[in-house]
């Protein structure tokens, strides 16, 4: 098994999130990392999904999820043609000279300190994962309290969006006109439960 980052493209409408998870879920596979939020255009959603699972399944998922009446778009993002981060907040131990040691190794990794008591700094950085893990295996000597990461957010290099990238083998998304009109047939329906 292998991570995937896919970006998916969605209508911001109530339930789209449970029924998205749902469909990995029922397959049996974890999603490392979820995020979602607005885009620039009104009344959508970018959820960058983080799976752990094998090339083909992704595959069948993609093709799954592009039946979703809410989904407009799927692109997996490849390592390196994507820019990605992650935030993460961390309360740390910091007692004494282990302040200051704690203070200098956020300093090198630009991270800030946002908040400091006479028994914990509190540290949020952002980067690539690979960073904040390392970042979190030095700061683990001094003792993590407590810790939070948003997941991963990632964009395609170059200059085209989301709507205008050749979608890869792993799913073929509807295009944006079929998408529109099932936005239009959507608007008739009635909406209950779940939300973005």
């Amino acid at each position: 098994m292998s991570l995937h980052t896919l970006s998916v493209l969605v209508e911001d409408r109530p339930g789209v999130l449970t029924r998205t998870a749902g469909l990995f879920a029922a397959r049996g596979f974890n999603i490392h990392s979820l995020a979602v939020g607005p885009t620039e255009d009104d009344g959508l959603s970018r959820m960058t999904i983080v799976v752990d699972v094998k090339a083909k399944p992704l595959e069948q998922i993609t093709k799954q999820l592009n039946k979703l009446v809410n989904v407009i778009k799927i692109l997996e993002l490849e390592p390196g043609e994507a820019v990605e981060r992650e935030l993460v907040l961390v309360k740390v131990r910091a007692q004494g000279d282990a302040r200051a040691r704690v203070i200098e190794i956020a300093d090198i990794f630009r991270a800030r300190v946002l908040d400091v008591t006479s028994q914990t700094a509190t540290i949020e950085a952002t980067g690539t994962a690979d960073k904040l893990e390392a970042l979190l295996r030095l700061l683990d000597d001094f003792g993590i309290v407590e810790l939070a990461r948003t997941g991963r957010v990632a964009l395609a290099r170059g200059e085209r969006g989301i709507r205008e990238r050749v979608l890869r083998a792993a799913g073929t998304a509807a295009p944006v006109e079929r998408a529109a009109k099932r936005r239009s047939q959507d608007d008739e329906e009635e909406y209950t439960g779940g939300g973005v």
